[in-house]
């Protein structure tokens, strides 16, 4: 089986460079594969529980702006700025929306390797897993013992 379509769903922590470098790689051995990278953005009214009497789009367009300016330094020199995707909403759903959508054969991801407590509440990774409709890649990042972004 050969993959057409790679989607690389990021954090933007600088993990995300290993995320893609990996797929890279397979995009590659696979007569150069068509790469999309996205971020997903929760709404801040889900952060908030929507409880703050206050307009947050204006907050919510300046952290769009920022996700999609680190996005392009992430997917540069690889991914074409029409294959770079910012989304709002739920990253689990809209990972497998977009992969649905857009024939997408390989999702790639990154894994921290939760134990304990924070494997039990789940992570983006394990709810890509479990819903998506194709084959998914969780690439392991920070090593035991080393500090993430998160």
């Amino acid at each position: 089986m050969s993959y057409h379509h790679i989607l690389v769903a990021v954090d933007l922590t600088k993990d995300s460079h290993k995320i893609l470098e990996r797929a890279v790689v397979i995009a590659e051995r696979n007569d150069r594969a068509k790469i999309s990278i996205m971020h997903t953005l929760e709404p801040l009214g889900f952060a908030y529980g929507g409880d703050i009497p206050m307009d947050l789009t204006s907050i919510q367009d300046q952290l769009d702006e920022h996700a999609k300016k680190r996005l392009a330094e992430i997917a540069a020199p690889h991914v074409p700025e029409t294959h770079q995707h910012v989304v709002v909403g739920m990253p689990d759903t809209e990972i497998h929306r977009f992969a649905e959508d857009h024939n997408v054969d390989l999702i790639v991801v990154g894994s921290h390797g939760r134990h304990g407590f924070a494997l039990l509440l789940g992570s983006t990774s394990t709810g890509v897993l479990h819903g998506a409709q194709c084959d998914v890649l969780a690439v392991r990042v920070g090593k035991k013992g080393e500090k993430t972004d998160e």
